[in-house]
């Protein structure tokens, strides 16, 4: 997974531990594509301390993901979640009783609203 993509995740599960200003500034740069520069002008401080603030926002954010483990389980649950999606498919697509295939119907769209 893309470290941009990896930190992303992490403040939206842990984002509420940082302070307030570490939580905006990790979104503002991970989710909405500001560069260095205009996080600064928009919170008054160097681009220097916008980088320093990330920085140890970053690692915050994966030193919780390392003792709480949320990221990996949810990822872990997903995966799980798919594979089963495809084993009733190809259950449903084998079966010939047409019961069976319509209560396999409504399994895969309660699971499908799962993901």
């Amino acid at each position: 997974m893309e470290q941009n993509v990896k930190i992303s995740m992490l403040n939206q599960i842990y984002g509420g531990l940082l302070t307030k200003k570490q939580n905006e500034i990790i979104d503002e740069y991970y989710n909405n594509d500001l560069s260095l520069s205009e996080i600064a002008e928009n919170h008054g401080i160097t681009r220097q301390a916008v980088r320093d603030i990330l920085k140890k926002s970053e690692k915050k954010l994966f030193e919780y993901e390392k003792i709480l483990w949320f990221m990996k389980k949810n990822l872990e649950q997903e995966n799980k979640r798919k594979e089963i999606i495809k084993q009733i498919e190809k259950v449903r697509r084998n079966t010939q009783d047409k019961e069976t295939s319509k209560q396999l119907s409504n399994i895969l769209k309660e699971l499908k609203k799962l993901i």
